[in-house]
């Protein structure tokens, strides 16, 4: 693979402007431009996106990108068969999220252990209205299941280890993880979930994955449980969460992640109050186009010296 002309796709900008992450490439070698037209790609040999595009797969054997990287750590919207077929290599931005994501479910935790989400809503209606003296709760000792242990799970269990939670999680292989007391492997699910005051998803979307968490899991969580889902939407049965959300068997949930994005309006989900929507926004930092910048800048020097991409995925 020669490296000559990298593109930056112009969907990036759902993240960050495409021209700061350009600049902080300017120096890299190959010429750096970014694009918007499809057609602008056939005569590049790497390109940065956000969103899949089928121009990517047009090419001949000797035109269009070689290589495609993912700003996501995500790669549910790539159809991993064609790139493979094709001989285009797909590479993600795992491993840099462990930081954003995790500071942010934990953020959300303590919104609800703090009850920061029903103070924001009485302010909006200029409203002074004291709790119940039993529904404020630290997070010290209570007990968190991480469900994927990976780069964002990790880092969720590294911030709720540090405010002192009890944390255990689901992973595959079911080895031990650091900051997790225990490691269950899906096949015990419903036990790593039943005694949780937490529910952390962190799992990447896979037919595995899919549906992994519905009526039967929700049946084993606890009553006074909230679930946090910063992985895929797809991973949660959204109409049994709303069933359980409405027959009282979880408490709620902060969700990052739907179905369908953004959120239809007539969704009941919006009007619960024991549920933080936020905009699939757990990653989003003012840094992050610089964690691309390394991430391509890395690969961009083991393409010259012939060694394998990092984060590759086909």
């Amino acid at each position: 693979m020669q490296l000559q002309r990298l593109r930056i796709h112009e969907s990036v900008s759902a993240v960050f402007p495409p021209e700061e992450l350009r600049d902080e490439l300017a120096d890299l070698g190959p010429e750096v431009v970014i694009v918007e037209d499809p057609d602008d790609l056939a005569d590049c040999d790497a390109v940065v996106t956000f969103a899949h595009t089928d121009a990517f797969l047009d090419g001949s054997p000797d035109s269009g990108p070689a290589w495609v990287h993912s700003i996501q750590a995500g790669y549910d919207r790539f159809p991993l068969d064609e790139f493979e077929a094709q001989g285009v290599a797909l590479t993600n931005s795992t491993g840099i999220h462990d930081e954003s994501v995790g500071e942010f479910a934990v953020g959300l935790m303590l919104a609800f252990a703090r009850r920061l989400h029903t103070y924001v809503r009485q302010q909006e209606d200029h409203e002074w209205k004291l709790p119940a003296w039993d529904e404020p709760f630290t997070l010290g000792g209570e007990r968190l299941c991480v469900v994927g242990l990976g780069t964002l799970g990790r880092g969720i269990a590294e911030r709720a280890d540090a405010l002192g939670m009890e944390v255990v999680g689901v992973r595959r292989s079911g080895e031990s993880t650091p900051y997790t007391e225990t490691v269950y492997t899906p096949d015990d699910l419903h036990e790593a979930i039943g005694d949780a005051t937490f529910v952390a998803l962190a799992v990447p979307l896979t037919d595995e994955t899919e549906g992994l968490i519905g009526a039967a899991e929700f049946d084993a969580m606890r009553e006074d449980a909230y679930l946090i889902n910063v992985a895929r939407g797809p991973v949660v049965m959204q109409d049994d969460l709303v069933a359980a959300l409405r027959e009282g068997e979880i408490a709620g949930a902060g969700l990052d992640v739907f179905e369908e994005e953004p959120l239809p309006e007539e969704s009941p989900l919006w009007d619960f109050e024991e549920v933080v929507v936020t905009p699939h926004r757990a990653a989003a930092e003012r840094d992050y186009y610089r964690h691309i910048a390394g991430l391509v800048r890395e690969n961009v020097g083991r393409v010259a010296d012939g060694e394998d991409l990092t984060n590759r995925v086909v």
